[in-house]
């Protein structure tokens, strides 16, 4: 009977073949957190990740009942992981059919930061000073797939007369939102989640708290151009600041979409969830 030595090659082609397919296994890993990054899949990870702690658990602490019922359970979990990332797997297989699977995604270079930001800028400084109501949610890192099929489907590249033209009154897509992803318009006429919070004031109307209502549960940022007065607001992480300046909107929309630029704040900014006194 041969050795346990003896059963490994310690050469080094051996051991250069095992590292390239660690480091395979690792990309193919690496590659497929990205094209579910985003979306929904991500929490639904998480319960199965749950589901497998709770599983281990049973064995440590002998937890008959549960052991057999997680028994009974688990033996359909491929089935349910196919069917709950239909449309993750269906993606990934549409890119990999591109030749796109490992593709570079990071589309958001500083030349092409800086062109969003003048647009964005230009479109809502036009819309602010005529008074032509707006709301522009922007994609992070939580998915906003499901409020994007809300509306009617553009996938169009950002630009400021696009916007502009959106919001025109009485134009079929003036009413909802514009929701952006990545380096494209990926839908307007959008419907976002209305915030129930007491500490909204009374006189902020239905753009504003969907605003805030989109950023209570995601991590979204959305930009509000008043109907009324063409006043500038933004959410970010559950805050509104209220009627900005220009300078100030720039000023805040670059620190909570790209972290730069210092939050300029003074008394004209208003913290919806700061109490009165």
């Amino acid at each position: 009977m041969p050795k346990w030595g003896e059963l490994i090659d310690f050469s080094p082609v051996a051991a250069l073949i095992n590292i390239v397919d660690v480091l395979l296994v690792w990309f193919v890993f690496y590659q497929l957190i990205k094209i579910i990054k985003g979306t929904k899949a991500v929490q639904l990870l998480k319960g199965i990740f749950v589901i497998i702690i709770v599983r281990v658990l049973t064995d440590v602490f002998s937890l008959d009942t549960l052991r057999f019922l997680m028994d009974q359970v688990l033996p359909f979990g491929f089935l349910a992981i196919i069917i709950i990332f239909q449309p993750e797997l269906r993606r990934a297989l549409e890119q990999l059919g591109r030749g796109r699977l490992f593709a570079r995604t990071n589309l958001q270079e500083d030349d092409e930061r800086e062109r969003l930001m003048g647009a964005i800028i230009k479109s809502v400084s036009y819309m602010a000073k005529r008074r032509i109501g707006a709301l522009i949610s922007i994609e992070k890192e939580t998915g906003l797939s499901e409020y994007i099929e809300t509306g009617i489907p553009l996938h169009a590249d950002i630009t400021s007369e696009l916007l502009i033209n959106i919001f025109i009154p009485n134009t079929p897509l003036h009413d909802g939102a514009v929701i952006l992803q990545k380096n494209q318009i990926a839908a307007a006429g959008c419907y976002l989640p209305l915030s129930e919070s007491s500490f909204i004031s009374k006189e902020l109307g239905t753009r504003h708290r969907a605003a805030i209502g989109l950023s209570e549960v995601t991590d979204a940022i959305t930009i509000i151009v008043s109907e009324e007065t063409g006043a500038v607001s933004i959410t970010a992480t559950g805050d509104l600041d209220r009627n900005l300046s220009m300078e100030e909107f720039e000023a805040r929309l670059r620190r909570v979409w790209f972290g730069s630029a210092p939050e300029q704040v003074d008394h004209s900014i208003w913290k919806w969830r700061r109490k009165n006194g």
